[in-house]
């Protein structure tokens, strides 16, 4: 898979712009009954995920919709236009309220985390677009309006709440092309990752043997398994972080208020979401981290 083939706001942003939030003329009708603009756009990312940015052209697309490549130009200017288009229908966030959680803004940041991995591993042509300045049209806007209800009562200034946005994103993308490469390399090598790792095995035996590598030896058969969540571990991380800094600043806005948890969310636990408050001890004693 190619990296950054291509890049948002390539094309005439003025047009692309209209043609997002549909305000420019509405074309003709074309000799091919049905063929709208949206229709376009979900022919390209069909294409897009099937086989990759590089095969969407203008020229595949009409042959995909059966129709001449000029009935297409009556509706998108050319590539560039149609890939912004094409990058706001994959945004386009759901109409369930519940896909962000029904907790605080930890809740909403842990979904968020997830709904976008899953995003790339749907799109993974995502990973191959340049996106440091997107052209920005209604699906973005409506999900960023989303994520910023609910976690606006984080208390942080604006620049920051945006900065927690580009946080978790920055995070996602990380993680999602990581995984995405392991499976590249897979199809690519036709081996699996566990005969991948197998075909290293004396090789890395010797090596652990040879005593150049004390603190490697001594780890575990499973610190390098599959069974450990890494994405889920670091974005907890990430909201720990974040959940300490929220609570520092409502101290300092408000010294009077004891230090506690920072949301409705509850308490933090160690790898997880947060839980509820532990019940006080059968036997009076003060409960961990309490005062007596």
């Amino acid at each position: 898979m190619a990296s950054g083939t291509e890049t948002s706001g390539s094309g005439d942003i003025g047009r692309t712009l209209e043609l997002l939030w549909d305000t420019g003329r509405r074309p003709s009708r074309g000799p091919r009954p049905g063929l709208t603009l949206e229709r376009i756009v979900e022919a390209a990312v069909e294409v897009a995920d099937r086989d990759g940015l590089g095969a969407v052209s203008m020229r595949r697309i009409a042959t995909e919709l059966g129709t001449g490549t000029m009935s297409l130009y009556r509706y998108v200017p050319g590539k560039g236009e149609l890939l912004d288009l094409m990058l706001d229908r994959v945004q386009r966030p759901s109409e369930n309220p519940a896909d962000l959680g029904d907790g605080g803004w930890r809740t909403a940041l842990h979904a968020l985390g997830h709904a976008t991995l899953a995003l790339y591993r749907r799109h993974t042509w995502l990973l191959e677009v340049n996106q440091s300045r997107p052209i920005l049209g209604p699906s973005a806007l409506d999900g960023m309006e989303r994520v910023l209800s609910r976690i606006k009562p984080m208390g942080l200034s604006d620049p920051e709440l945006v900065s927690v946005i580009v946080m978790i994103d920055g995070y996602v993308v990380g993680a999602a092309r990581t995984q995405v490469y392991e499976r590249e390399a897979e199809r690519s090598s036709g081996l699996t990752d566990a005969e991948f790792w197998q075909a290293q095995e004396p090789a890395l035996v010797e090596a652990m043997n040879s005593g150049r590598y004390p603190v490697l030896s001594t780890l575990s058969e499973d610190a390098f398994g599959t069974g450990f969540d890494h994405f889920e571990f670091g974005l907890q991380r990430i909201l720990d972080g974040l959940e300490v800094l929220v609570t520092a600043r409502r101290a300092a806005a408000d010294p009077a208020t004891p230090d506690g948890p920072a949301t409705p969310d509850g308490p933090l636990t160690p790898d997880g979401p947060p839980t509820p408050d532990a019940p006080a001890p059968a036997d009076g004693s003060a409960a961990p981290g309490q005062p007596a």
